[in-house]
């Protein structure tokens, strides 16, 4: 699986939707960065079911060709990265043949349908000994990085407390559920928790540490909408306790009426308080004892990922994170360092 630029690495990509265009969008914005990058993609294959939504995309994103199954475009020999942005029930099978073909993978979360198939994708992946990320793009927004590194550096102290919510309004009114697939345990695996929760969810893992127990709760609240059955979770509660002594709390959403993806985090320790609010992504709150809160612009130059964009004060968008992300990736391919523990590998999926 070679390329005619010595630098360039071969992608082809399974799916063209709403994840489909942030990958896309991120590797078209990595290839005109002003950094010293190691491998850029070239877009050679573009892979989904709609024959005529997928020339669409094909053209839109600037991928050489189009493929509608993607056997034929683990085959391309041109190819050495297979992104998987494709719906839930077409993680596991493509991605693992992907991996079995030598090719490194990035796949969307969350990672599997259920826990076999993702521990299939990361056994898999393992074997192969190929590069392997799951696609948890949180842990590429500045805050979540800065919080991570002040984590890291004791500025919050012990930590006592996670809490998290997301909220959303998507499936409030059920006769306009225009995305079937995910209210169907057999394409989507799960509701809200695997949509939505799982950002939370590896979040609190990435920051805190893992889980040592766990207490929760779903519920489907609209049975059934347009015309077919729901059998996948509208809401869930969780409480949980993580290894280190912590405590923390998850809620997640789809029928949260007025919210739109509205995704809040929060940590407590016993010198500082940390709050993001992805709404507001270019800030982190800190707050300490006697002092209350303070709003930190997380786009100054030693803020984590600054001299990958603009002068100091300029904000970033929520696609950046994709393209910080498949940076990341890249360079593990390369050998400049492993995905873990700053990216999510199918371990963490």
């Amino acid at each position: 699986m070679t390329n005619s630029k010595s630098n360039s690495i071969g992608v082809g990509m399974l799916g063209y939707s709403f994840m489909g265009k942030a990958h896309a969008n991120a590797l078209n914005a990595l290839r005109h960065l002003d950094r010293n990058t190691p491998l850029i993609p070239e877009l050679i294959t573009i892979c989904g079911r709609d024959e005529s939504a997928l020339e669409v995309a094909r053209l839109q994103y600037g991928f050489q060709d189009k493929v509608i199954d993607w056997r034929d475009l683990i085959n391309d020999e041109r190819i050495r990265v297979f992104d998987n942005t494709g719906p839930n029930s077409v993680h596991a099978e493509p991605t693992i043949a992907a991996a079995n073909r030598g090719m490194h993978v990035f796949c969307e979360k969350p990672l599997g349908m259920n826990s076999v198939d993702s521990y299939d994708m990361w056994k898999a992946a393992e074997e192969a000994s190929v590069i392997h990320m799951t696609a948890f793009n949180y842990r590429f927004f500045p805050a979540i990085r800065l919080a991570r590194q002040m984590i890291e550096n004791g500025d919050l102290g012990t930590i006592y407390h996670f809490r998290s919510n997301f909220l959303d309004a998507s499936a409030v009114d059920p006769n306009q559920s225009k995305t079937s697939w995910r209210f169907q345990s057999g394409q989507a695996g799960s509701g809200a928790l695997g949509d939505l929760g799982a950002h939370h969810i590896d979040v609190a893992r990435y920051l805190v540490g893992e889980p040592a127990s766990v207490s929760s709760i779903t519920r489907t609240f609209v049975p059934e909408r347009s015309g077919f059955q729901v059998d996948v979770d509208d809401a869930f509660e969780a409480i949980v306790e993580f290894e280190g002594g912590a405590i923390g709390t998850f809620e997640a959403s789809r029928v949260a009426a007025g919210y739109i993806n509205e995704s809040r985090i929060q940590i407590d320790g016993s010198k500082a308080s940390i709050s993001f609010d992805v709404q507001n992504l270019n800030h982190l709150r800190i707050g300490e004892f006697g002092k209350g809160f303070r709003d930190v612009l997380v786009t100054s130059t030693d803020h984590p990922f600054s001299n990958y964009w603009y002068p100091p004060g300029h904000p970033l968008g929520w696609d950046a994170s994709f393209t910080h992300e498949f940076d990341h990736f890249f360079r593990a391919i390369a050998g400049e360092h492993t995905v873990a523990p700053y990216g999510a590998t199918f371990e963490d999926g």
